[in-house]
Order: C-alpha cells, then structure tokens, then sequence
C-alpha cells in the first residue's frame, strides 16, 4: 500500500530520533529544507510535524522552529511531580452515536447471507470472520502484524481481564496505574490476586520513580485517555514502559480502549506495535459501536500462543456468532471506520471552539 508523503516524512524523522540521530533538545530542519529535501510542499511537511507534535516526539517553539523532546537513556530518571487526578469528562454526543439504519441493515444482510453459520457453534478462540476483519484493521490502521492464532475473542474487557489473570496465576504482582478504572482492581481482588501495587501517576502517565521500585511481573496500564485522570502517555513513556518490561523479564497489558477517538491526525502508537513479545494488546467495541456491545478482543504475543492455549484454550467463546458475524461485516464494509474518522473529525472541530 502506497503511504501517504506526510507520513512517510513522519515516519522517517520519528526513525531518527528514535534511533538517536537526533537527540533530546535537537532543533530540526526547518520546513523549507525538508519540503526541498522530499520534494513536497511546505504543507505535507507540517502535517508531518505536526503529528510529531501530537505525539509527544517534538515541539514548536515560537519563532525558533521545531525541537526535539523524545528521551531516550533516562529511563527511570525519577520525578516529584504530581498531581491529583481529575476525571475527565466522559459526555457522550448523540451524534456520535453508530448509526441505528447501518447497524439494523448490517444485521438483515447477515441472517440473509449467513444463516447456516450462525447456528454453528463458534470455535473457541472466536469466529475466523471476525479474527480476519480484526487482523486487516489492526495492519492497515495501527500498523500491528498479528496472525490469526493471536486473537482471542471475548465478552468485553473484563472477561478478558480474568483470562489473563488465570493465564499469568494469582500468586503474580500486577501493578495498575494510580487511579485506574476501578473495574481493573475488582476483578483481580475476585480472582484472587495476592499483591496489586498502585503507581502513582504525573501528567505523562505513571511515575518514572514509581515504575522503577516496581517488582510487578505484569504492568496493566491504558496508555490513552486513563480513567478517571484523563491522562495520555507521550512516546517518551510509552518508550519507558517498554523498556521497563524488557529490562524486568515483565508483561504488560495494554488495555486500548477509546483510543480511535484519539484528536490526533494520525492513530495513537501502540505498546504492542513497540515491542509485540511483550505486550498483551486488548481491545473492545463497546465506545466504538455501542455500550450494549459486550464484544472485546485480546491479542496474545505469538511465542505465547501455545501456553495459552494449552492452559485456556478449553473455554467456549462467550461471544454469540451472530455479533462476531456483524462486527466483522462492519469492519469489512468500511461502515466501521468511517464511523470512527466521522467521530473523530467532530472532535476535533470541537476541541478548537
């Protein structure tokens, strides 16, 4: 697929500095160098920058012109900053609501077209049609390679919150971000876990001192929009949690929810687009489609694959056919990902009224 000029200008410089060719405090070429350097318009630069921007890689200063904030070797430098968390706003639009004719069109086509493998019983990992939709939509629009066996398909995200508990054992620490969506804590409380360690959080995401004294072997964190504190982790920390489980023998559980919304021009990176081997990616339809959705989905890393199986794969797939059948013709007529890019377009038209 033939990638868009800003984008590959974004890519090319989060490469660099990624890599350290340029460094933390750096100042970049200017847009004019860069439009003569890639053969494109001042536009297309900014578009990339401005992405760079979003993400926390690079900043503008005025009149000085673009430099760079990514750190990389100061991993677990330690802050004393810290804030109380306020809870962000959870108001829901009712023009951001799926709309009701697609989904009651999508739902006749199914019965029609697929009768006799809706009265099938689902494989226990979920349907084929679903995990290939979910496949596709995660390479084209998260830039995450999975394989079909990587996809769990389950009943939301606290189902799949259990799984991974009784995958990983009770007697574990798990560690979740401080304060964190309670439902988290509730489930590993019921699950019998011994030890949860709360990180206290700053206004990047979890401490880096409180990261570093952690001697949790699983990180369960929401890298976007944080519940209740609202909070989104930049690439310096996504970078941080990454090296935290490399350098820790640990896991981590990204859990994704709401993050196509992001007001980002472009989708927010992914833990588990940084480091697949470690990172278990969770995900659910429930913001993207309807709270009556209780359809999720987890994405195992793939040398994890038999253990999982071997110790979990005996469940049933709590998930009806019949959903796994509509979300997958959502996804696979393109009815799904305009609705996202039409949420995230009013968003961002209100974020600058």
């Amino acid at each position: 697929m033939k990638q868009t000029k800003y984008l590959k200008i974004y890519e090319d410089i989060k490469q660099k500095i990624i890599s350290g060719i340029y460094s933390s405090g750096d100042k970049l070429p200017s847009k004019r160098t860069l439009a003569e350097q890639y053969g494109v318009s001042l536009i297309t630069v900014e578009q990339a920058y401005r992405i760079l921007s979003e993400e926390g890689y690079i900043q503008t200063r005025e009149r000085s012109g673009y430099y760079v904030i990514y750190k990389t070797g100061e991993i677990f430098t330690g802050t004393s900053f810290h804030t109380d968390a306020v809870p962000h706003s959870t108001r829901n639009y009712e023009d951001e609501d799926f709309s009701f004719a697609i989904l009651a069109k999508t739902m006749r086509k199914i019965i029609t077209e697929y009768y006799d493998s809706l009265v099938e019983r689902s494989p226990n990992s979920g349907c084929k049609i679903l995990k290939d939709s979910i496949r596709l939509y995660l390479a084209r629009s998260r830039g995450m390679i999975v394989e079909e066996k990587q996809i769990i398909i389950g009943s939301g995200a606290e189902h799949l919150y259990g799984l991974l508990v009784q995958f990983f054992g009770a007697d574990k620490i798990y560690a979740t971000e401080d304060p964190s969506y309670s439902m988290i804590r509730n489930v590993y409380k019921a699950y019998k876990v011994q030890k949860i360690e709360y990180l206290k959080m700053d206004h990047t995401g979890i401490r880096s001192d409180e990261l570093q004294r952690s001697q949790a072997d699983v990180l369960h964190v929401t890298p976007y929009n944080s519940y209740p504190s609202g909070i989104t982790a930049g690439a310096s920390k996504k970078q941080e949690y990454v090296q935290w489980a490399i350098q820790h023998h640990s896991y981590i559980i990204e859990d994704d929810f709401d993050s196509e919304f992001t007001l980002s021009s472009k989708a927010e990176d992914t833990l588990y687009h940084l480091s697949p081997d470690h990172v278990f990616y969770l995900n659910t339809f429930s913001k993207t489609i309807s709270p009556s959705m209780r359809v999720g989905y987890m994405i195992v890393p793939e040398h994890l694959v038999e253990e999982y199986n071997k110790k979990l794969g005996f469940y049933s797939c709590s998930v009806p056919v019949f959903e796994q059948y509509l979300i997958a013709e959502l996804i696979n007529s393109g009815s799904f990902e305009r609705h996202i890019n039409r949420v995230r377009r009013m968003r961002r038209r209100r974020s600058v009224v």
